[in-house]
């Protein structure tokens, strides 16, 4: 799916919000800039988070909970993670027990902790972006949307 620019990388987030389900986990890779953040502030603004969503790169994860949100989300950032066995001090597993996950960088961490997540991608493509991703099991029915609205918001 090619993004014309950063407004339609926070609608293809927009887009991904309502599919949304307690448990799931989506992955968001791509190079520094790519639009990782963008997505996930456009997801985080269509469920309901009234201003902008800092990026959690210092923090690793902002976790948002009702009434906040309409469903709870940790957005992380593993940027910084150098070792494994320091994820395992975020209690990410904790978050996807009632909420969603929505993970920058995920091959920070070896590829066996994003089973069954949806796998998006992000690369530049001209002035834009290139959406791609890999659909496990539990999102077939779910990603991509089936006419996805990726108008800017107003």
């Amino acid at each position: 799916m090619v993004l014309a620019d950063a407004g339609a990388t926070e609608a293809a987030g927009r887009a991904l919000a309502p599919l949304l389900r307690a448990g799931d986990v989506v992955t968001l890779s791509g190079d520094l800039g790519a639009g990782k953040t963008s997505f996930a502030r456009g997801v985080l603004a269509a469920l309901g988070l009234a201003g902008e969503a800092p990026s959690p790169t210092f923090a690793i994860v902002q976790p948002y909970a009702p009434p906040e949100l309409s469903l709870p989300v940790a957005h992380v950032d593993l940027y910084r993670i150098e070792d494994p066995v320091e994820a395992a001090e975020l209690g990410l597993e904790d978050y996807a027990l009632t909420g969603a996950l929505l993970v920058e960088w995920p091959e920070r961490l070896p590829d066996a902790a994003w089973t069954g997540a949806l796998r998006l991608r992000l690369e530049p493509e001209g002035d834009g972006r290139c959406l791609t991703w890999e659909v496990p099991a539990a999102w077939e029915a779910r990603w991509p949307p089936p006419n996805p609205t990726l108008e800017p918001a107003r």
